[in-house]
């Protein structure tokens, strides 16, 4: 799977969780508290959203601070 696939695939899950976020407007370089507003109730949905969907462990020591972020760890733990 590539990068781009991995991030279409978070906009999905993103999407999910935040039903009203505008994903044309998200990025690989937007940070997820401050571009995307997400608090952390959201953080842990979308850390264990991104567990179930590509099978990784996400720590609770990971601190995913953009998009990007969240984009390579998955591609470093598939």
């Amino acid at each position: 799977m590539t990068e781009i696939q991995i991030f279409e695939k978070l906009k999905e899950i993103l999407s999910n969780i935040k039903p009203k976020l505008d994903l044309s407007k998200v990025g690989m370089d937007d940070t997820l508290v401050n571009d995307l507003r997400i608090d952390s109730l959201t953080m842990l949905m979308l850390s264990l959203a991104v567990e179930k969907e590509f099978g990784v462990n996400v720590g609770a020591e990971e601190r995913f601070v953009t998009v990007r972020d969240v984009v390579e760890y998955v591609g470093r733990n598939r």
